[in-house]
């Protein structure tokens, strides 16, 4: 016979009537005057069982069970007791009348409660296994689960095939650091883990395979927040012979029939688009949190000749911004709460928060509570309140500085109030699923650092039509071919056109000041491919640790992965990374410069 008919969380009044076989962990053991209670908990919920003493035996091994042992419980389905209902549980009509208790396993003392919300996450990651059988963590894994058998199932449909692409590969640069892994067998030599499968998936459309994807592990060695982990999973996707709108169109649907079938969340059909520059001047950010209900007005222009220099110095010098943010009823704030805000900003490089409170607006500067009003000329005044719109109650913040100072500062300003209890209140916040496609993003950044261009997205990425010759004479204004889907401030998917001609991909490693020495020794393999008659191609790479994120409601990707890494880039768990014996090391000709004691 199975030690299982049926999971706890799944008994209903279908059952009602019937002998039942369940398997589970000790959830809770209640004693009520002789009659012991037991919640039994598997994946798919608690079931309440009643252990009455006139079974002597069955009811000795109750007395004895507690939290977290592993049981095998026999009984009959009956309906509760009228009044004790829990309508909150799939099985709280109903309660098993136990007959028989096997322990199948024993627990020592857990180090906390199971429905204890009030722990730490070192104290999760320590204990991970059991903060895995969490109610919370089981539905995030599970519903992590539908997630990706509804990505097969739409990608299956559409003609993909699951192709998997190699872990151990050869150091190429894309942005991040590389995990790098000794040869043993090459000595000095090293592989490295993939940062994505980007090449091997541009090889793969030279050869054939005109529609791949690939659910994996992708590895970065980078300072970590919330959203990042040192290796992910990334949803990867690779097509030939479609257009930019056509490949945006058909992971848009995918996306759309994921949210349907996992949530029932209809997300908007189509989504709005919006090109890079756009956003960053509405918003300062390539990502913008739609569901916010304000915007950047511009004023760098008007800023030149006003008495403060604070304004004037970033207005008359290249690279600049000047902008003001719109608070609708701001003029509540206190200045503590302004104060409070300024000094938030400085996180982001602001050096503090200029403002003005719009008290009586027909009254023109007479009626505008700031200390900075004093400093700024009539035209000015007048292009700040016509601009932004601004009403009686309204409060506006400034940022001038560098142009990606102010867009961050100010962007992460905007975000900030909009999620407040403030912005809630205002309306300046909309509690809904806002996507977005922003395109059209910049080719090259320059790296003030280094003093040299650099790729936006990475070197593989194709220009506009037309602007291939861009990359020689004004490298700053050629647009790419490139695509991110945003969804409520987090990029959840990003991707572009490829170049598919080995002389576009010279010209912009030549941009790169990559030369062709260098292209040899790092893309060979990757140039030689492309004059086998490669095939025009695109595709895009989905974070599915961010999407679940997203759909479970988590406060960090780190609640959507079974065994994640901590901000330090540590595995609480299993105590990695560690230090390995000497004999290790010399099998693969390293050696320590500083080595750690051995435990």
């Amino acid at each position: 016979m199975s030690l299982r008919s049926q999971y706890c969380g799944q008994v209903t009044e279908a059952q009602l009537g019937q002998t039942v076989s369940l398997c589970g962990w000790v959830h809770r053991r209640r004693d009520h005057g002789g009659v012991i209670f037991i919640d039994l908990r598997d994946r798919e919920g608690l079931v309440q069982v009643v252990c009455d003493p006139d079974r002597a035996a069955m009811f000795a091994t109750a007395e004895g069970l507690r939290n977290e042992f592993c049981v095998q419980v026999q009984g009959l389905v009956r309906p509760r007791p009228a009044g004790t209902e829990n309508e909150g549980m799939t099985s709280g009509r109903i309660e098993v009348l136990c007959h028989d208790i096997t322990v199948l396993n024993a627990s020592v003392t857990p180090p906390f409660q199971l429905d204890d919300d009030n722990l730490s996450e070192t104290t999760r990651l320590t204990h991970r296994v059991l903060d895995l059988r969490r109610p919370q963590m089981q539905h995030n894994l599970k519903l992590r689960y539908r997630v990706a058998m509804a990505v097969r199932r739409f990608l299956d449909a559409q003609g993909f095939i699951d192709i998997e692409t190699p872990m151990l590969t050869k150091s190429t640069p894309e942005g991040a650091r590389d995990y790098l892994v000794p040869s043993r067998v090459h000595d000095g030599e090293f592989f490295a883990l993939p940062q994505s499968p980007q090449l091997f998936k541009q090889m793969l459309m030279v050869s054939g395979f005109d529609r791949y994807y690939q659910i994996t592990k992708c590895f970065r060695d980078e300072d970590l927040r919330a959203d990042r982990q040192p290796e992910f999973t990334q949803i990867d996707c690779e097509t030939s012979f479609l257009s930019e709108q056509e490949i945006r169109d058909l992971f848009e649907t995918m996306i759309r029939g994921v949210f349907k079938d996992v949530l029932g969340v209809e997300l908007a059909n189509p989504y709005p688009v919006m090109t890079y520059g756009e956003a960053m001047a509405r918003f300062g950010s390539d990502k913008p949190d739609l569901r916010v209900k304000m915007e950047f007005t511009e004023l760098t222009d008007v800023m030149g000749d006003v008495d403060f220099k604070v304004f004037s110095g970033p207005a008359t010098t290249p690279g600049g911004r000047v902008v003001a943010l719109r608070v609708p009823g701001g003029g509540e704030m206190s200045r503590s709460e302004i104060d409070a805000y300024t000094e938030f900003v400085k996180i982001y490089g602001a050096k503090g928060l200029a403002w003005i409170k719009v008290n009586e607006i027909e009254k023109g500067r007479d009626g505008l509570q700031s200390p900075i009003v004093k400093n700024l000329h009539d035209a000015a005044i007048a292009a700040i309140l016509a601009r932004s719109g601004a009403q009686n109650g309204d409060l506006l913040f400034f940022g001038a500085d560098k142009a990606k100072i102010v867009n961050d500062a100010i962007g992460a300003l905007r975000v900030k109030i909009g999620h407040s209890d403030f912005g809630k209140s205002h309306g300046l916040f909309e509690d809904a699923w806002k996507p977005l496609w922003v395109v059209d993003f910049p080719m090259f950044e320059f790296d003030e650092d280094n003093q040299r261009w650099v790729a936006v997205h990475h070197p593989f990425t194709a220009p506009k039509d037309g602007h291939e010759e861009l990359m020689d004479s004004a490298p700053e204004k050629c647009i790419a071919k490139s695509y991110d889907m945003v969804l409520n401030g987090w990029e959840i998917g990003g991707g572009s056109v490829r170049i598919h001609r080995a002389e576009v991909q010279s010209k912009v490693f030549s941009a790169l000041k990559i030369g062709p020495d260098e292209a040899r020794a790092k893309f060979g393999f990757l140039l030689d491919a492309l004059q086998y008659g490669a095939p025009p191609h695109g595709g895009i790479a989905f974070g599915l640790d961010r999407i679940v994120t997203m759909m479970t409601g988590a406060q960090s990707i780190r609640d959507v992965i079974a065994f994640p890494k901590t901000q330090r880039a540590q595995c609480l768990l299993t105590n990695a990374p560690s230090p390995v014996d000497e004999k290790q090391l010399k099998e693969l000709h390293i050696r320590l410069r500083n080595p750690q004691p051995q435990a």
